[in-house]
């Protein structure tokens, strides 16, 4: 595969006047200036950008598919931090609200630090909106935002409002903030590999013995490594969306692949299996603590996929079922890292088919022989030494009684973008209308229209039992609770304010479906009935309550709404457009709802006159 970069250019104009007060600013374009730093100047900056990197690395597994956001704000001369925040979920605040939140009126003045340019995820701007009303005067960002929809927005935005903005590797170009820039590139590796090649990034995770052996010539594994090293495999699996087996894995293992590190984050289970060779009983196959999926080639044992089906595994099958398809399924559910835990005769193809982008190896120090002993990498075609992959970026890390070895085989994409001089700035990423196209898909909040979505963090107000009123934190929570409303239970009114208090909409989605299943008496009993005005007077509620959502829904007329999901075929639209798309359709109609509403009285007007 190719190494996707795109070479950074800098042309950069002579230092301009100062600027002028702050009021005037607003409607004159932002010069770009050549930065200069002392060292510790600098060194400030590098401290505060990798404490902004280190905090967004604490969100990794918990805010899929958005990035990894961290902010710190310091006080401009002392540089002492007054506020920091990072995403804990899709549904969350932005870190950059939750910092000036902390700092209080501490952040007039003070200087914000981002390991990733903001992005507009809900069509509010809340992001820039927080630090501009803050009273913040500068910004540091550790890289612009990979995605095109979004990249250099957020930036230019704070520079219209006269903060300075000032951005590694263009306006910082110190190698005293090398270890920053790198810090930033890592903690975003996720997303920059999804962005440069429409796949997840994918790390492939094995220990083996100092002799190469995962297992002994029977097949037996249990354990290769210290229980220290098994313990950092949980901290893996709880940074990841989804871990890969095969069937192999399944038949010789039966594995459970839980992350069990005590985080809300459960991360989904795939198996490839091209001939459906799978046990009906695995703990694989029970789905209360984490969702399995099966990949297959199309038409393999029917019968068993009925089994497994009833039980709540979803079987995908695949025309050939090969791992660069797989992950490009993985990307399209909008999945951001996905761990490798299979045997040589999976992990082979995966490398050779480019899916593959880092490797952790714990190597214990023992030694188990066997001509027949599995080894971690099956056959890759290779016949000579010189054809051997190199990883870059290798560390070493001791654990226990195992060495750790971890590198890429593919180096994190640079994905920094052509910076135009001073008078070119206002050009940077035209916007082009997502109007004008006659179908407008949304999916997940990221999207230019994922504030459509129903994971949306705008609270409702919408009454509850008894003719009372209550705040949901999201339409999806008011959805899922409602499941259980009005059910005469103390069970089930439990359940309600359990999913009512969710910290996120993906995890009140996640209690309601799994309640559903565990509950299924407590259910209401006309819920596949009423489900569909449920969802409808939620959105209803929530684009009433918010003027620029109102705005952003009525400015599609004559576009075609498709909620993108591929899995969900209520919904969504499906994979290859096989959904139902019922969130489209209920948008859709509450579209020409409020158009008729607003054309009515112009209406009256005009046969008045």
């Amino acid at each position: 595969m190719p190494h996707l970069r795109l070479h950074l250019r800098l042309r950069l104009s002579s230092l301009s006047p100062p600027l002028p007060p702050t009021s005037l600013r607003s409607n004159l374009p932002s010069p770009r200036l050549t930065i200069t730093c002392s060292a510790t100047s600098a060194s400030h900056d590098v401290s505060l950008l990798l404490r902004a990197a280190d905090l967004a690395d604490r969100s990794a597994g918990l805010s899929s598919p958005h990035p990894n956001f961290g902010c710190v704000i310091a006080r401009k001369d002392s540089h002492e931090v007054v506020g920091e925040g990072f995403l804990y979920a899709q549904g969350t605040k932005c870190a950059e609200l939750q910092a000036v939140e902390a700092a209080g009126e501490l952040a007039t003045g003070g200087v914000a630090y981002l390991n990733l340019e903001p992005g507009d995820c809900y069509g509010d701007h809340t992001a820039v909106s927080a630090l501009v009303q803050a009273g913040i005067s500068r910004v540091v960002v550790g890289l612009r935002h990979p995605l095109h929809h979004l990249r250099g927005k957020a930036i230019q935005s704070l520079r219209s409002e006269g903060i300075q903005v000032h951005v590694l590797a263009e306006d910082l170009k110190s190698r005293l903030y090398e270890d920053a820039l790198k810090s930033c590139l890592t903690v975003n590796a996720p997303l920059l590999y999804r962005a440069a090649f429409r796949v997840p990034f994918s790390v492939l995770k094995y220990a083996m013995t100092l002799d190469g052996k995962i297992a002994a010539s029977s097949g037996h594994a249990s354990w290769v490594s210290s229980k220290l090293s098994r313990g950092r495999v949980f901290e893996l699996r709880g940074r990841s969306d989804a871990i890969v087996v095969g069937g192999n894995t399944v038949r010789r293992d039966d594995p459970q692949l839980t992350a069990r590190h005590g985080g809300s984050h459960v991360p989904v289970r795939i198996v490839m299996s091209q001939t459906f060779d799978l046990p009906e009983e695995a703990k694989l196959w029970n789905i209360l603590e984490a969702y399995t999926i099966v990949a297959t080639q199309r038409g393999a044992r029917k019968d068993l996929q009925k089994k497994l089906a009833a039980k709540g595994v979803e079987v995908v099958e695949f025309d050939i079922l090969n791992p660069r398809d797989v992950m490009a399924y993985c990307y399209d559910r909008g999945y951001l890292s996905v761990l490798w835990e299979c045997g040589g005769g999976l992990a082979a193809p995966a490398i050779s088919a480019g899916v593959i982008h880092k490797v952790y190896v714990f190597v214990a120090p023992k030694i188990i022989g066997g001509v027949n002993a599995p080894s971690p990498v099956g056959e890759l075609g290779m016949v000579q030494m010189s054809q051997a992959l190199n990883l870059v970026d290798v560390s070493f890390e001791q654990i226990g009684p195992d060495m750790l070895i971890s590198g890429y085989l593919q180096p994190i994409p640079d994905l920094s973008p052509t910076i135009p001089s001073a008078d070119e700035i206002p050009s940077i990423d035209p916007a082009l209308s997502p109007y004008e196209t006659n179908i407008i898909s949304f999916y997940k909040t990221w999207d230019p229209f994922g504030a459509f979505s129903n994971f949306s963090p705008h609270p409702i107000e919408m009454p509850y039992e008894n003719g009372k009123h209550a705040v949901w934190p999201s339409v999806e929570h008011y959805y899922q609770a409602h499941k259980f409303v009005g059910v005469d239970s103390p069970i089930a009114r439990d359940l309600v304010e359990k999913i009512m208090t969710a910290n996120s909409p993906e995890e009140a989605a996640r209690m309601g479906r799994r309640l559903q299943r565990e509950h299924p008496k407590l259910v209401c009993t006309d819920w596949e009935n009423t489900k569909i005005d449920v969802m409808y007077r939620a959105l209803k509620c929530k684009f009433l309550t918010y003027p620029h959502l109102n705005a952003m829904l009525r400015s599609t007329a004559g576009s075609v709404l498709v909620e993108a999901s591929p899995h969900d075929l209520f919904w969504g639209g499906g994979r290859e457009g096989e959904g139902l798309n019922y969130l489209g359709r209920l948008l859709m109609q509450l579209r020409s709802e409020i158009l008729e509403q607003e054309a009515s009285p112009k209406l009256a007007l005009t046969q008045s006159t």
